[in-house]
């Protein structure tokens, strides 16, 4: 699940430095090696700085996806040295998709859910997220509808409306040649927390990765939804850390 996915949005390239998987061309640069990156001491200190000087030329800030069983052990004390510094982590899940896909829906009174593509429902989804965490994620919208555009089979998106307000979000990634299928998304506006719309977002997307016969999903949740996951069944197996580097003014081109 750590490989870049088949079908880059257009203006989306992957490169490789040494272990690396880097990703450059969406609304920030993103890092991501392999459990061992065997590379140590002054040599990683050089790889991080990089990535780092890279995206620096481009006044681009990068995230660096670690997990809590990756080696080295002291991958993140350098992170940090370099000026990479930690968001929120989060707890990655697995589960079986068949074992969720047989709950059916339960929604509020009053709430649908449905599939989107079009490019004014991913606009509006991320003016959903940008209510939810108090930020501008206008970006999201470009990298929705780059994704759809490259692989429309690689991604399902779905919304949950209600009097025609997009009140949560949420997406399936399939991975071609595993097992796994990904979900993400699923913020949802504070009204309407804690009444099943979340629960009905897994459950719809289970349903879909089972009917292409995944296997497993795969989620890095948050700590709001890492225990309702659980409660449906999942299972934490590490944890995973973003580790960004942002310019400041005097970085930019």
């Amino acid at each position: 699940m750590r490989g870049a996915p088949p079908a880059p949005p257009a203006g989306v390239t992957y490169e490789k430095d040494g272990p690396l998987l880097r990703i450059v061309g969406q609304f920030r640069g993103f890092v991501s090696g392999p459990r061992e990156l065997g590379l140590e001491g002054g040599e990683l200190d050089r790889l991080i700085a990089r990535q780092r000087d890279f995206f620096a030329g481009r006044g681009e800030a990068v995230e660096w996806k670690t997990r809590d069983h990756d080696s080295p052990a002291d991958l993140t004390a350098r992170l940090r040295a370099a000026g990479f510094v930690p968001e929120d982590r989060e707890t990655v899940l697995i589960g079986r998709a068949a074992d969720m896909a047989v709950r059916e829906p339960v929604l509020p009174p009053g709430v649908t859910l449905r599939r989107v593509t079009a490019d004014a429902d991913m606009r509006r989804i991320a003016a959903m997220e940008s209510a939810v965490w108090g930020q501008d994620w206008g970006w999201l919208a470009d990298d929705l509808i780059g994704r759809v555009a490259a692989g429309p089979d690689e991604i399902a998106v779905y919304v949950a409306e209600a009097d025609g307000e997009v009140v949560s979000a949420a997406w399936l990634v399939f991975r071609a040649g595993t097992e796994f299928a990904s979900l993400w998304g699923g913020s949802t506006l504070a009204a309407w927390r804690g009444r099943g719309v979340y629960r009905a977002l897994v459950a719809i997307r289970a349903a879909l990765a089972a009917a292409r016969g995944v296997t497993y999903l795969h989620v890095d949740a948050s700590d709001d939804s890492a225990p309702i996951l659980r409660r449906l069944g999942f299972t934490a197996v590490t944890t995973t850390t973003p580790y960004v580097w942002t310019p400041d003014d005097r970085d930019r081109p």
